[in-house]
């Protein structure tokens, strides 16, 4: 078998990439009212021109509840214009562009939002301190329709990649979770009815854009917590997926945003600084047991993901996409020869947007970030995410 050149031009679906490198979704802030800014354009425009095949906007809710918190765009007839600025701007530059398409469920703050969450089944939110709905039978036909739309107006506005996000504790992720989704209908029980609603947005959103663009999916190798997402469960799922035949590829992530998020970073749990950056009963609340137990620390190791990942590519021969903490171009080219398709970046490219073209220029062999996490409280600045090893 010949092992691709992680550099060189390839296909995701029926889109030409000028290499496999994808700039992972990571929440930008920088979309104060909802709407694409200068600000969200400039912050993408940095890996586009800085070597990625592929950037990836985060996060794009389908529906006003599907927001994690207000600031977060909603994909409709208002914000089109914006996003079909922000794919021109990306596509001057070579790359090209996915939209992370998605409803944050349980993981969405409905305070902040105006609006009540829903999950798949009714809990407390830690975020809102409020009550989520289970989600119902019209709610249900109600966000796939969503999900369609959103989906159209991104390839309407020139996107190229749709990423449909089932990991993290998100809506579709809640409905997989069996701690989570408490349901005795034909959504819950068995992974066959909790998979039901991640399988039928991946086949509608396929039929609604068949080839106009690629549709990928956000999947979890493990959710890190007791009732989340297993490893078995999660390459059953990957087989239906792939047995559906509706997804051009799955990228391979973990953890929790609602249980567990050092599970998805791994490192130090950056406590302090997230205290400083939450509102008083936020900083209150990560002092309590329940509170330090939230923000875990996992040892930190390039690929951290790679050895679970390894299983899902034994079990299904659709493309796959590695990400955690990739930071060298060996283990880039280790994850083409252990048969990945593509490698998917995100703190590395926060610290050195231009970090694929140093390494494709032999300028350099890996990259600066450290994986302090300090990052991470970061998305709660008026300045939005960024690194702060880098001066301002």
């Amino acid at each position: 078998m010949t092992v691709p050149d992680v550099l060189a031009p390839a296909r995701l679906g029926p889109i030409d990439l000028r290499n496999r490198v994808v700039k992972a979704a990571t929440f930008e802030g920088r979309t104060p009212h909802g709407q694409v800014t200068d600000e969200l354009i400039d912050f993408h425009l940095g890996p586009a021109r800085g070597g990625v095949g592929l950037t990836t906007v985060a996060y794009l809710a389908v529906a006003p509840e599907g927001r994690t918190h207000a600031e977060v765009i909603v994909v409709g007839d208002d914000t089109a214009a914006g996003l079909a600025r922000l794919a021109d701007a990306v596509h001057d530059t070579g790359a090209a562009i996915a939209g992370q398409v998605g409803h944050a469920g349980p993981v969405a703050n409905g305070r902040s939002n105006g609006v009540r969450a829903v999950a798949s089944s009714r809990m407390p939110s830690p975020l809102s301190l409020q009550m989520i709905g289970s989600a119902t039978e019209r709610d249900l036909t109600r966000i796939t329709r969503a999900y369609v739309g959103a989906s159209r107006t991104l390839v309407d506005a020139g996107f190229d990649v749709l990423e449909l996000h089932m990991a993290h504790s998100y809506l579709i992720s809640s409905f997989l979770a069996p701690g989570l989704n408490k349901r005795r209908d034909r959504w819950g029980g068995p992974l066959e009815n909790r998979a039901r609603l991640a399988r039928q947005i991946a086949r509608a959103v396929r039929e609604e854009v068949g080839d106009e663009a690629a549709v990928t999916a956000k999947v979890s190798v493990s959710d890190g917590f007791k009732g989340g997402v297993t490893t078995d469960a999660g390459l059953d799922l990957a087989e239906l997926l792939e047995s559906d035949g509706h997804l051009d590829a799955l990228q391979l992530s973990g953890g929790s945003s609602l249980m567990n998020p050092m599970y998805l970073f791994r490192g130090e749990a950056p406590v302090a600084e997230f205290a400083a950056a939450m509102p008083l009963a936020v900083r209150l609340g990560l002092k309590t047991p329940i509170g330090r137990s939230f923000m875990k620390t996992y040892p930190f190791e390039e690929a951290y993901f790679r050895e679970k990942a390894l299983r899902f590519r034994e079990r299904v021969s659709m493309p796959l996409m590695l990400l955690g903490g990739i930071n060298r171009l060996e283990t880039m080219e280790q994850a083409m020869a252990d048969g990945f398709e593509y490698v998917a970046l995100g703190r590395a490219l926060l610290r050195e947007p231009d970090l694929i073209s140093r390494l494709a220029a032999g300028r350099q062999l890996e990259g600066a970030c450290i994986h302090c996490n300090r990052c991470m409280p970061t998305i709660y600045s008026d300045a939005g995410t960024f690194c702060p090893e880098v001066p301002a």
